[in-house]
């Protein structure tokens, strides 16, 4: 009973965050990332698992994946290529932080 009601509730909190999910312009995205609190999502992780991970605090696999360099701050260079190309990128916010990860071409 109550280890269905757990995952009954890991499910609506991922159902929220990927109610949340949105694809937004770059450019509304800036002043997050001049307050440094944009973190890049890299393609080959699923940006939903990363923010509930985060939500949920599970620090042990967040360091996982910020050592592996596959959740990072957003680079100065990787914010001027997406202001020049006039980018768009999947986003959800998990406060403090706004994760972006780039649109795939299949997208």
């Amino acid at each position: 009973m109550i280890e269905e009601l757990l995952r009954q509730d890991r499910e609506l909190k991922r159902a929220r965050i990927i109610s949340e999910t949105a694809k937004i312009p770059w450019l509304e995205l800036q002043r997050f990332f001049a307050a440094g609190k944009v973190m890049l999502v890299t393609p080959e992780l699923d940006l939903v698992d990363v923010a509930f991970a985060l939500q949920e605090d599970d620090i042990e696999q967040v360091k996982i994946w910020t050592e592996a360099l596959q959740v990072f701050p957003v680079t100065d260079e990787d914010a001027g290529n997406w202001v020049a190309s006039d980018a768009s990128l999947w986003a959800v916010v998990v406060k403090p932080w706004v994760l972006v990860q780039v649109i795939s071409k299949e997208s």
